[in-house]
């Protein structure tokens, strides 16, 4: 790994950090995590971004407080949301497998990134599902997805398009290769 590459993927790691504790105060608040987690992966491409998107939750895992609300923790993912977090592995995962079978076209960063966010929501909510019941009482899947998925469809398909235009721009600009 070269120096350049070593030095951004720390950047981008703490970028997402920084994103995590940026709450968008709407009807159901958001934060720019996931806005974070695309640009990295614009940027640095499936390999580093994986890598980046990997030291952000070992940080957390650590206690390190860089997830969203300033937690950190492994209570972190064994709390109702921590799916989600372990759900930013996947997308990542997914968009490494399909840049390094599919190439690195504009069409394959965005529908690998939907389909990643799809399994990130599928994990997550399966999760939640899973401790929530488990701490709570019964609930259904439908009421889950009402809570975690469908306030979110909206702002997540905006964070992905200005992910990916922003990651076009800068790219370039930072001279970074794209292997």
């Amino acid at each position: 790994m070269k120096t350049r590459e070593l030095a951004y993927t720390g950047i981008l790691a703490a970028l997402i950090a920084v994103c995590s504790w940026i709450s968008i105060p709407t009807a159901v608040p958001f934060t720019l995590q996931t806005f974070a987690v695309f640009l990295t992966l614009g940027l640095l491409g499936g390999r580093l971004g994986t890598l980046a998107v990997t030291v952000y939750l070992l940080l957390g895992a650590v206690g390190l407080p860089v997830f969203a609300g300033f937690h950190g923790g492994l209570g972190a993912f064994l709390g109702a949301t921590g799916g989600y977090l372990v759900g930013f592995l996947f997308t990542a995962l997914t968009m490494w497998g399909a840049e390094r079978w599919l190439g690195k076209s504009a069409p394959v960063f965005l529908g690998s990134a939907v389909v990643g966010q799809i399994l990130c929501y599928l994990f997550g909510s399966v999760w939640y599902y899973a401790v929530y019941t488990s701490s709570a009482g019964p609930v259904g899947m439908f009421t889950v997805l009402g809570w975690c998925v469908f306030p979110f469809l909206l702002p997540d398909a905006v964070k992905l398009a200005l992910a990916w235009l922003l990651s076009r721009r800068l790219a370039p600009a930072l001279r970074i290769s794209r292997r």
